[in-house]
């Protein structure tokens, strides 16, 4: 292990120095782009038409990278980029949930374009130290580390001198190397990974946030479509942002009055509600394990089940009760009340490289304790923590992993594969030691680590060519869609949320609709024209918050107690207002709810004609496995027999009593998958897209986005 390595020793590649200047009402209006390869820096003005168009955050960063690849270029090839980006909100200390960023990039697992939201503190330091985004493009010779010097004004690229991989351990060294003291550790923010990403597909990357109370550095993952890969195929093996500190208003709002008010007014609110409502402040968004539980929506055995008689085992009041460390101010980014990044502390691990050790784990969050736990069969929540810790620290995206191993698994008791395929590893449902050691083999690159690392969708090819396996019955088992494995809700139930998963950009993530209680426990979405309606509203107003630097969880986690009597509630109107009122504040514009959606439809259909540039994008894009939407094997059905029966007759007019069990699964899947189909015309339709899935040029033209090269790409296929 490297020990001790001064700044000083470390050997300097390239330096840029730049002039540094305030913050204007939330932008730098420029932005930073590094060529790991050429060693080229430089500055890009942002231009008022960018800001208009694309607002900030995703959009910043999507319009990047449009211009800096080609409509082949691949995951690894140097032309590809990552793009970080805050929006004009970001790093604001006064309302809760403010320090988000955005990362786009060519996926190795979708070959689309992926986006993913991140916490933590480089987004806000990399934008206080003088930049509205990072563009990273082309590929070093050599591992390196790139240091953003917010204080003194200049971008350093150094060689690697041999830090450790794993980002727990990266993140400590770096602290150490570049903070002057204990006191200025707060003052870093760092991107890093760990060994798993550079020898899988599925790498994520660690955003750290320094823990003043407990004075540790703590890991906030940006986890879907491997970005964590390309970081590491560019031989990136961290970038560290360092500022001066932060102070009340470095984004130089337009007013800071209003925020404030908004700001305190949220506060009161989660000091007087959170406890009866979700507990953010003790479970984190873990809070929801044993609701998801009730609700038959927790996903068990690969998603088969949405429930199971061992649940108990990790309800969540197990972690407020014996693992969360409490009355710690948990927030990943300064001024956040709700506090839900729990962590458990002094946990000593049991297995791995690092046994006998005690560390710190950042949650588990639910999407973890979902997809470590009941999707493999287990309901132990001590497993749960050990895998969440080594897939964080290795680089490895906990809901991306789950998922993967769930396939792995019932592959397994299906016969598909054997102990001699996978080295001997008995990998049935609820066999915690060998999951945690693929975990092992795939930070190793060894053994059927290497097959997990694939993810699912390549697997699922591998096993039909080399084991002869079924694909039929691989691809409605294999929870994955556009190439992503799906994140951690069951949606039989619930045709809007499987709309909400198969017509996301970039593939089955929870963050563009969670719509399962409005459909499937309240009935308030009975038509197709509600569900267009829906699938239209929250996948624009939810793509906002990423192109501001909002968090979510502020908006519906805690409610206002007076929320149930206002005309939609679903929508929490009084919080909506406080973002449209924050971002008002923040940039001087005066926009109301009309233009909050429309500036998200503007960036989120540039996306979606970004895909279809590059070969995706269209309808046969939007399929989804069977299993998202009902019961693919015999005791799928049986465990709800009844309610699907019941189904047949209400939905059917079919009697169940006259037909075999094969009848029955065979006419419920016809039915499931038409009213699919349907949800696609009503969405398409409603989104400003024709059948195909591609919007329209009179939409294009009407969003302000008939620009050229967008005309180009959907004019065929009108």
């Amino acid at each position: 292990m490297l020990t001790e390595v001064e700044k000083s020793s470390l050997c300097l590649l390239k330096e840029y120095k730049y002039n540094w200047h305030p913050i204007e009402k939330g932008y730098n209006n420029r932005t930073l782009y590094i060529n790991v390869g050429t060693g080229k820096i430089a500055e890009k003005p942002v231009s008022q038409e960018m800001k208009d168009k694309f607002i900030g955050g995703k959009g910043f960063g999507l319009r990047l990278l449009w211009d800096g690849t080609r409509p082949d270029t691949r995951w690894d090839d140097d032309d590809n980029e990552i793009v970080i980006a805050g929006g004009p909100v970001c790093g604001i200390t006064q309302y809760s949930g403010t320090g988000k960023s955005l990362l786009v990039t060519i996926s190795p697992q979708t070959d689309s374009v992926m986006d993913s939201n991140v916490g933590g503190f480089f987004g806000p330091f990399s934008k206080f130290a003088g930049f509205d985004a990072i563009e990273l493009q082309g590929k070093a010779e050599k591992d390196i580390i790139i240091y953003i010097d917010g204080r003194n004004h200049v971008i350093q690229i150094f060689e690697d001198p041999g830090f450790e991989a794993d980002s727990h351990i990266l993140a400590e060294q770096l602290t150490e190397v570049f903070a002057e003291n204990e006191k200025d550790a707060k003052n870093i923010g760092i991107v890093s990974t760990g060994a798993a990403a550079e020898r899988s597909l599925l790498g994520m990357l660690n955003f750290t946030f320094y823990d003043i109370k407990r004075k540790k550095i703590r890991l906030k993952q940006a986890g879907r479509g491997g970005l964590g890969t390309v970081f590491r195929n560019k031989k990136i093996k961290a970038i560290v942002a360092h500022v001066s500190g932060v102070s009340g208003n470095l984004n130089n709002v337009h007013d800071l009055k209003p925020i404030m008010e908004r700001g305190n007014r949220y506060q009161q609110e989660i000091r007087e509600l959170d406890d009866h409502q979700c507990q953010m402040r003790k479970k984190g968004t873990a809070n929801i394990v044993n609701v998801m539980n009730d609700y038959d929506l927790l996903p068990t055995h690969n998603f088969k089940y949405g429930s199971h008689m061992d649940a108990i085992n990790i309800h969540s009041d197990l972690l407020r009760e014996k693992y969360f460390t409490l009355g710690i101010p948990d927030g990943c980014w300064i001024g956040c009340a709700m506090s839900c990044s729990k962590g458990v502390d002094d946990f000593e691990l049991q297995t791995g490289p690092y046994k006998g050790q005690k560390v710190i784990v950042d949650g588990p969050e639910y999407e973890t304790a979902a997809g470590l736990g009941s999707n493999l069969g287990i309901f132990d929540y001590p497993a749960i923590i050990e895998a969440n810790f080594y897939c964080d620290t290795y680089g490895i995206c906990t809901i991306t992993w789950g998922t993967t191993l769930a396939f792995i698994m019932e592959c397994y008791e299906n016969g598909i594969l054997n102990k001699e395929i996978t080295g001997g590893l008995e990998l049935n449902f609820g066999n915690k030691e060998a999951a945690l050691e693929l975990l092992h083999q795939l930070a190793r690159g060894e053994g059927f680590g290497k097959i997990a690392g694939l993810g699912v969708h390549r697997m699922k090819k591998l096993f039909v060519e080399q084991y002869g396996a079924d694909a039929d019955f691989l691809n409605d088992i294999g929870m994955e869609a556009k190439g992503l494995e799906y994140s951690q809700y069951v949606s039989k139930e619930s045709l809007a949320q499987q709309g909400g998963y198969g017509m996301t950009n970039k593939g089955p993530q929870h963050d563009e609709a969670w719509l399962i209680f409005m459909d499937m426990v309240n009935n308030q979405l009975p038509t197709f024209k509600d569900k267009a309606e829906a699938l239209h509203y929250f996948p624009m107003f939810r793509t906002w918050f990423g192109l501001q630097g909002f968090c979510k969880l502020p908006w519906n986690d805690v409610v206002p107690k007076d929320n149930k009597q206002t005309a939609e509630p679903h929508k929490v109107p009084e919080h909506v207002d406080n973002y449209i009122t924050v971002y008002n504040a923040v940039t001087g514009k005066n926009i109301d709810i009309p233009e909050m959606i429309r500036q998200s439809e503007r960036v989120y259909n540039f996306q979606r004609v970004f895909n279809i540039r590059r070969g995706y994008g269209l309808r046969k894009n939007d399929a989804q496995p069977y299993r998202a939407a009902g019961p693919v094997t015999k005791e799928e059905y049986l465990s709800r027999q009844e309610r699907y029966d019941k189904q047949l007759i209400d939905n059917q007019g079919l009697n169940p009593e006259t037909m075999t069990l094969d009848e029955k699964m065979a006419a419920t899947r016809k039915y499931r998958e038409q009213q699919y189909e349907k949800l696609l015309d009503a969405v398409y339709t409603r989104r400003g897209w024709n059948l195909n899935g591609v919007p329209t040029i009179a939409h294009l033209k009407d969003l302000g986005m008939d620009l050229p090269e967008l005309l180009e790409v959907v004019t065929p296929l009108q």
